[in-house]
């Protein structure tokens, strides 16, 4: 008996280049964005990049798993770069306003700008690569990019994997409340009504940093947080920097931020062992930190100036 062989090629799934849609409607198990994914899991899409780069045992566990199928890549150098002539830089597109696409649905964003700023500092061309929170590191790992300039928090655990430039950017999350109201500090919490996103980052921080007697209202989401604020449910909101603005826009002069409740650097992620490169990247982020450059691209996305980072 001899057996008849289908004429017809199995079908190959590429990985789309194209971002999914940004909002999932609540229950919605999507898997094909980050925070689709994420979703999946039972975590809560959040706005700032500590959830999505989800630097606890979770995204350590992801992360450590899909590097197992990475193949180590070889060190590069400067020189190497040059010679080839394009640096590949991978970069988160579906987290604003760090990572974003254009109308032309081109990469856009404050990541997308430094890694323009870093090519032109190389002399190289650029060309972006857009990657997810879960397998970031494992593209760098196996050569698939040259560098991450994604919105990647520096942690103890991924530090074990990649070598970090100094801080080029930071997630800030922060307290905004009414104009005037009497809160400067987390001990001037009690008595007052708090909204935030259930499960977020910025849950964890108010509940871990507010005293006995703040009345915590936890949404399912930041629009659903922002809206109780907004309408006089609560007095104050723990949010990103990104969320604070867009109330400040909406509701021009009504809420001030009282101060910052959580604060997590972002690191230019290279391979290890690549002292050389890693110089020339953290020579990079100091000069251009010291002549105002990433302040002005933080500036022109997140419309605060670039946090203080050592």
């Amino acid at each position: 008996m001899t057996r008849k062989l289908s004429r017809h090629p199995a079908q190959v799934q590429h990985a789309s280049s194209h971002p999914a849609s940004r909002r999932t409607a609540p229950g919605t198990a999507g898997i094909h964005s980050r925070r689709g994914f994420l979703a999946t899991l039972g975590v809560a899409a959040m706005p700032a990049a500590f959830v999505g780069s989800l630097g606890g045992t979770l995204g350590g566990l992801l992360t450590s798993t899909l590097s197992l199928f990475a193949t180590p890549a070889h060190a590069q150098t400067v020189a190497g770069i040059k010679k080839k002539g394009t640096i590949n830089v991978g970069m988160l597109i579906d987290f604003p306003p760090y990572g974003t696409t254009n109308a032309q649905a081109q990469p856009d964003g404050y990541d997308a700008d430094v890694a323009k700023l870093l090519a032109k500092d190389l002399g190289v061309k650029l060309n972006i690569m857009p990657v997810t929170g879960p397998n970031r590191i494992p593209y760098l790992l196996s050569g698939k990019v040259d560098v991450l300039v994604a919105s990647l928090a520096i942690t103890p655990e991924r530090a074990k994997q990649v070598q970090f430039s100094k801080p080029y950017a930071a997630a800030t999350i922060l307290l905004l409340g009414k104009t005037g109201a009497p809160i400067k500090s987390a001990a001037d919490l009690k008595g007052v009504r708090v909204s935030v996103a259930r499960a977020s980052t910025q849950d964890m921080a108010v509940t871990k940093t507010a005293p006995e007697g703040t009345e915590i209202r936890r949404f399912d989401d930041d629009a659903s947080a922002m809206q109780a604020l907004l309408t006089g449910q609560v007095d104050a909101i723990g949010c990103s920097v990104t969320v604070a603005n867009a109330i400040r826009q909406r509701a021009p002069g009504q809420f001030e931020p009282k101060f910052n409740l959580l604060q997590q650097a972002m690191g230019i992620a290279m391979r290890p062992n690549q002292p050389e490169l890693l110089a020339a990247v953290n020579d990079f982020v100091t000069r251009n930190t010291t002549n105002g450059e990433l302040n002005k691209l933080y500036r022109k996305w997140l419309e605060t100036d670039l946090p203080k980072m050592e």
